[in-house]
């Protein structure tokens, strides 16, 4: 199938409704063909910019809410008396069912707006002609190429005698907040690691999961946090991590 074709399903993968034979052959070709990618990566930021500000609410001022406040409690009429006491029973139980749903939202949003934006930059980099700033299979010239831009430093295993190879790494930023992104290759697969300070407030993510068609695996270690994102599968995402983890 050649790339007009698939294009045009580009935004029933965004909407996550492809059917699974025709999402892996939609993210094999994404692999292979740099248009596409970018123009995959480009609805992803767009449908992620168009979720955060559907999130966006207006907020009346307390000048506002008073006088608001002041008109109902002039024209307040109890006619809640007269309800029979099922009605306001059932009342009662919707608007809990509405309070505890926002309230989920509120907290899963940010969530799912940290793992689009690391799937974003994770789909940015592969899908780029230059996808790492410091090229080299030598952890002992990346891991240096980042001093002085971090604030902090990290450890990189041995990857020789494995099947992964390190292909370089780059600065990236989340939520503002400069950290480093190392690429590695594992046969036809392109596996990103972010490494960031794990600071108070961080947004939490499962340990393990998948999102889209890539697997995820995060943890945080002495002060950092780690996060694996790949299109391999989810055994090898968790194998390269327990290289990480164990680096010195």
């Amino acid at each position: 199938m050649n790339g007009d074709l698939w294009r045009d399903k580009l935004d029933a993968y965004v909407d996550e409704s492809l059917e699974q034979e025709e999402l892996a052959g939609l993210e094999d070709h994404l692999r292979t063909c740099g248009s596409c990618a970018a123009e995959a990566f480009a609805r992803l930021q767009l449908k992620r910019n168009t979720r955060a500000a559907a999130v966006a609410r207006y907020a009346p001022s307390p000048e506002f809410r008073l006088r608001i406040q002041k008109t109902l409690d002039t024209n307040r009429n109890p006619i809640w008396k007269g309800m029979p006491k099922l009605w306001l029973a059932t009342s009662a139980v919707m608007v809990t069912l509405i309070v505890v749903s926002v309230v989920a939202l509120v907290r899963y949003t940010p969530r799912q707006q940290l793992v689009a934006e690391l799937l974003d930059q994770h789909v940015a980099t592969i899908a780029s002609a230059n996808p790492v700033d410091v090229i080299s299979t030598d952890k002992h010239t990346v891991k240096p190429w980042f001093q002085g831009k971090l604030p902090f430093t990290f450890n990189l295993p041995e990857v020789g005698n494995s099947p992964y190879k390190l292909v370089g790494g780059k600065l990236a930023y989340l939520n503002h907040n400069p950290c480093a992104q190392l690429l590695y290759e594992l046969r036809k697969h392109e596996i990103s690691v972010f490494i960031l300070q794990d600071e108070p407030g961080m947004v939490l993510m499962p340990s393990a999961f998948s999102e889209k068609g890539f697997s995820l695996k995060t943890w945080s270690q002495a002060g950092l946090r780690y996060v694996v994102i790949s299109d391999a599968n989810a055994a090898d995402v968790a194998a390269l991590s327990e290289m990480l983890r164990t680096a010195h």
